[in-house]
């Protein structure tokens, strides 16, 4: 990321900019054509947990059976609350292994309550990481092809090498940098307009097809993507038939069920600016609904009460 990449995103207080966020956004229309570009649109990003849904599709084309919540929780960063662990052991027991088999790293769960009550119990663990959910169907994938469990992280294991194949060829580019995730998995870098193109495959994909199985979770669970809160969930609940997903640093991408879509990179990295920016590229491209209308601002909050707002500009 650059300082050429403009402002995409303002935050205001009492009628004062008070703060600015540069970045990159894509979006395509139903052809996959550009018709929205902010910024370094061709330059390599790292995924991030935006490319969950694209390993979820790996994973399924490599043998792996899994549908339902099941499978929307490889897809997600979850919350770390009971209801989603709960899912994430049914995946590894299926499997014949236990939450002892996860190499992701520890963390703490991402909704506070749920924190508060780990801390007590002794802290971060693997389980509880928002990630857990796409380790458990990576190991399930071993299990199904006989593929060692041990090692299942390296760039070099079978596994891994299959996902990066479904990237790359959802996003029809070749991995700019393998880099590691935050929960330890490898992580692939490629364009803005290359994340865009594999939300767009996804969202408009038969139903049957591996794509279209992820697509369809996605939209049936969108509480398992984030949570009640979440931006991701709110912006899934506003736009039938949407698929999404967030990922750190301020990642985001979001498809309609006829191929438009859109992807957004903030540069310095802040997750707030994200929901506001893929607001605006929505509508951009012509989606529209009262309830995507109320996400296009986040409050800025002053003594309690809103007195400003985090909302896209385009690219200043």
């Amino acid at each position: 990321m650059t300082d050429a990449d403009p402002i995409i995103a303002e935050v205001t207080r009492d009628g004062f900019r008070e703060s600015v966020h540069r970045g990159r956004v894509v979006g395509l229309d139903a052809a996959g054509a550009v018709v929205v570009a902010h910024g370094a649109v061709t330059d390599p990003v790292l995924l991030r947990s935006c490319a969950k849904p694209l390993q979820a599709v790996g994973m399924l084309r490599a043998g792996l059976d899994l549908a339902g919540a099941r499978l929307a929780i490889a897809c997600a960063s979850h919350d770390g609350t009971d209801a989603r662990l709960a899912i994430v052991c049914a995946i590894l027991t299926a499997a014949g292994l236990d939450e002892g088999a996860l190499a992701n790293a520890p963390l703490l769960a991402l909704e506070p309550r749920a924190a508060a009550v780990q801390l007590l119990a002794g802290g971060p663990d693997r389980l509880h990481h928002n990630c857990s959910g796409k380790h458990a169907a990576m190991l399930a994938t071993c299990v199904t092809n006989d593929w060692p469990v041990e090692g299942y992280l390296a760039v070099s294991h079978p596994l891994q090498q299959a996902l990066l194949a479904a990237v790359e060829d959802l996003t029809g580019e070749t991995a700019a940098h393998v880099a590691t995730d935050g929960c330890g998995a490898p992580i692939a870098a490629v364009s803005l307009v290359g994340l865009a193109r594999a939300f767009a495959r996804i969202g408009a994909a038969p139903g049957a097809s591996p794509e279209g199985r992820v697509a369809a979770v996605v939209r049936a669970h969108p509480a398992v993507l984030g949570d009640d809160a979440r931006g991701v969930t709110r912006l899934l609940r506003a736009v039938p038939g949407l698929v999404a997903k967030e990922g750190a640093e301020g990642c985001f991408a979001a498809a309609l069920p006829d191929g438009r879509a859109v992807a957004v990179k903030v540069g310095d990295g802040g997750d707030r600016a994200a929901l506001p920016v893929v607001v605006a590229a929505l509508r951009a491209l012509g989606a529209d609904t009262p309830a995507l209308a109320a996400l296009a601002e986040v409050a800025v909050l002053g003594h309690g009460r809103p007195v400003g707002a985090i909302r896209a500009v385009s690219g200043e």
